[in-house]
């Protein structure tokens, strides 16, 4: 996998690559390469991935490439490019498996075929002639058969890996003041293709306000973790970044507690079903997200140890990463079953029209979304009030769960009651950040046992000091939830009533 940061711009077939010389300072150029060759771009008969900003494509060449999209910055956009090997015929199962959240169950086959004819220019600075980034100068013609049915021309400055983003600035200065134009950053694929390309992907977060009904809120409510949820899928496969488990899990907690919150305006069939299903992929990511969860408190803690520790340190962590890999595994499995993709249909379908039941179809929001914090609030409310200084470790990770629940619902509802709305929400995340804190390192301690129980003498005592400064961290966390809590039960913060 690399990232790609990229600058794309139109020319006229009269364009001339400018002086660049003068971009930058010390910057020069190597003399151009030309190549030809023939792109052959996959999707689904509605252009699912070009859609969603993805691409799949085909050179004899190079093989595969998958390129997902990762940020827009003007008019510069980061990708994260796939290399992948095989044959024409048929996309390899690994870059479809990059892509399955995007395109589901759908078949995937040729939508595109692009000649181009490339003239590459190196761009260089300093004595060492460090490439800091390439031009290339594309003529592209769209094909039906042996048809050419369109032509363009497009400019590209990508930047190397190390290279600084003033670099890009002085390549589209030059590059714009010899005649080329900036437009928006869309791939060639998606120029080819026409409006259909440029349509809105298949789950799109509405806006809302104030005069929204139910159902437009709900609707947006379950599209913000829809997305999160399609968008950092290829994350967790790729497994590199461990934020995509994150993301992923706290996608599919938001929808499972914002189903439920939302139970009294759902049809209850619809919605235990698809609510059930979250709670089985939660426990497949839980697995995962739970020993990174415990892997960044231990590595974080250990630098708290003598030297001497060191060695038993990576021991214990070792083990964890075994167990990590294992877990994870059992994750993508998960993930490559009908029975996911069947999940990520049902939220599409709920992101575009939830199972709003009929008496509430048209309702305003503003009269009845209050209504459905009272429940999430007096569930909180009760268990917090029988809470005392010895409560067991599981009662006040209950208080963490009632406690993200009445967070979620009220985020829910921030486009609907501003500020009152996002004021009590981030009180109620304050709480469970700090009951959330107090059970990562139950969970700890309760690990470090384990693994004390069949360790090496040595072992076992450094896994005993960890636990120590585990123990600590829980106490000092059962000291500090209750002053969290009677900052978010003042009444004035209750912006439904």
């Amino acid at each position: 996998m690399r990232l790609e940061r990229e600058a794309k711009l139109s020319a006229d077939p009269a364009f001339q690559l400018p002086d660049l010389a003068v971009a930058g300072g010390p910057l020069r150029v190597s003399p151009g390469e030309v190549e030809r060759f023939v792109s052959i771009y996959h999707d689904t008969e509605d252009l699912r991935l070009a859609r969603w900003g993805a691409s799949l494509r085909y050179r004899a060449s190079e093989g595969w490439t998958v390129k997902l999209p990762v940020s827009t910055d003007g008019p510069v956009t980061v990708r994260e490019e796939h290399a992948f090997q095989g044959g024409p015929a048929r996309a390899p199962a690994d870059a479809i498996d990059l892509v399955r959240a995007l395109v589901r169950g759908a078949a995937v086959g040729p939508v595109a075929r692009l000649r181009t004819v490339r003239r590459r220019t190196r761009v260089v600075r300093g004595v060492d002639e460090r490439t800091v980034a390439e031009i290339t100068d594309d003529e592209v013609s769209v094909l039906e058969g042996r048809r050419t049915v369109q032509r363009f021309r497009e400019v590209e400055a990508e930047l190397s890996e190390d290279a600084e983003t003033s670099v890009m600035e002085s390549l589209l200065d030059a590059l714009v003041a010899g005649g080329a134009r900036m437009r928006d950053p869309l791939p060639k694929v998606v120029r080819a293709l026409g409006d259909r390309a440029t349509a809105p992907p298949d789950v799109v977060v509405p806006e809302v306000g104030s005069s929204s009904t139910v159902e437009e809120v709900v609707r947006r409510t379950l599209a913000v973790s829809t997305v999160r949820l399609l968008t950092h899928d290829a994350v967790v496969r790729v497994g590199i970044d461990p934020e995509g488990v994150h993301q992923t899990r706290v996608a599919t907690r938001r929808l499972r507690s914002d189903l439920r919150t939302f139970r009294p305006l759902l049809d209850r069939g619809w919605h235990d079903t698809v609510r059930a299903e979250l709670g089985w992929l939660g426990g497949e990511l839980g697995s995962v997200r739970d020993l990174d969860v415990l892997g960044e408190r231990l590595r974080r803690h250990a630098l708290l140890l003598p030297d001497d520790d060191a060695t038993n340190v990576a021991t214990v962590l070792d083990r964890l990463r075994v167990r990590r890999e294992a877990a994870r595994l059992e994750l993508l499995s998960a993930m490559r079953t009908a029975r996911y993709v069947a999940l990520l249909d049902a939220l599409v379908d709920a992101a575009a029209a939830p199972r709003v039941v009929p008496e509430m179809v048209g309702s305003g929001a503003a009269d009845a979304m209050g209504a459905v914090m009272k429940g999430p609030w007096k569930h909180l409310q009760r268990w917090c009030d029988s809470l005392g200084p010895q409560s067991t470790d599981a009662e006040l990770h209950e208080a963490r769960i009632r406690a993200k629940r009445v967070r979620y619902a009220a985020e829910a509802l921030v486009p609907v009651f501003g500020k009152p709305a996002r004021r009590f929400a981030r009180r109620a995340e304050a709480l469970q950040q700090v009951l959330g804190s107090h059970q990562d390192a139950v969970m700890t301690i309760a690990w470090l046992r384990d693994q004390a129980g069949g360790a090496t003498p040595r072992v076992a005592f450094t896994a005993g000091r960890l636990a120590g400064i585990e123990a600590a961290a829980r106490e000092e966390t059962r000291r500090a939830w209750p002053a969290a809590w009677d900052d978010l039960r003042r009444p004035r913060l209750r912006f439904w009533t």
